[in-house]
C-alpha cells in the first residue's frame, strides 16, 4: 500500500522535470530577431518534424536548416512522408536545394511576429514554403511539394548557420 501512495509523487516529479528541460531562447535574442527577419538574413533551425502521416520526430544535432538571404534560399531539410514519384538522383534525400529565383512575401503576423511565404521558381519539387515566426524567435514551417506529401517543421530563428561554409 505504501508503494501505491508514492506513485503519484514520482509521476508529478518526472512530469515537472520533463517540462523544465525545454530549450529557452535568451532574452537578448528577441531584439536580434526583430532586426534579422525584416532584413531577409536569417536561419531557420529545425527541432521537430511533423509529417502528414506517421509520428512526430525530434531532430538530433545541427545541420537541418533553411538559410535565407536576400538573393538565395538554401534548404537542408529532412523528409518523412509519402513520395508520389521516385527521385532521379537517389542520393538526394530530403528537401535539399538551393534557389536563387524565388518570390518572397512578408506580412505582419499576430502579436508582433511575421508570416513569410517563399515560392521558388527554379525548383520543380517545392511549390511554396510558409514560415510563421514569433517575435521571440520560435518558428514553424509548412512545405508544400509537387511530388511529395506536405510536411511541417518547428524550430528557432538564428542569425548564423551551423553549416560549415566552403571557401
Amino acid at each position: 500500500m505504501r508503494i501505491l501512495n508514492t506513485i503519484p509523487v514520482w509521476f508529478l516529479t518526472l512530469t515537472a522535470l520533463a517540462c523544465s528541460s525545454t530549450q529557452q531562447l535568451p532574452a537578448s535574442s528577441a531584439d536580434n530577431i526583430k532586426s534579422i527577419v525584416p532584413g531577409r538574413s536569417f536561419v531557420f533551425r529545425v527541432q521537430t518534424v511533423l509529417p502528414m502521416s506517421g509520428r512526430t520526430r525530434q531532430v538530433a544535432g545541427d545541420g537541418y536548416e533553411v538559410i535565407i538571404s536576400k538573393d538565395t534560399v538554401n534548404s537542408y531539410l529532412p523528409f518523412f512522408g509519402r513520395a508520389y514519384t521516385a527521385p532521379i538522383d537517389p542520393s538526394r534525400n530530403g528537401l535539399d536545394f538551393i534557389s536563387t529565383d524565388f518570390e518572397y512575401t512578408e506580412t505582419a503576423g499576430r502579436n508582433g511576429g511575421w508570416e513569410i511565404t517563399i515560392k521558388p521558381r527554379d525548383n520543380r519539387d517545392v511549390q511554396q514554403m510558409n514560415f510563421t515566426i514569433s517575435e521571440n524567435g520560435y518558428a514553424s514551417l509548412q512545405v508544400t511539394n509537387n511530388n511529395r506529401s506536405p510536411i511541417s517543421y518547428n524550430g528557432i530563428i538564428t542569425a548564423e548557420s551551423s553549416r560549415k561554409r566552403k571557401k
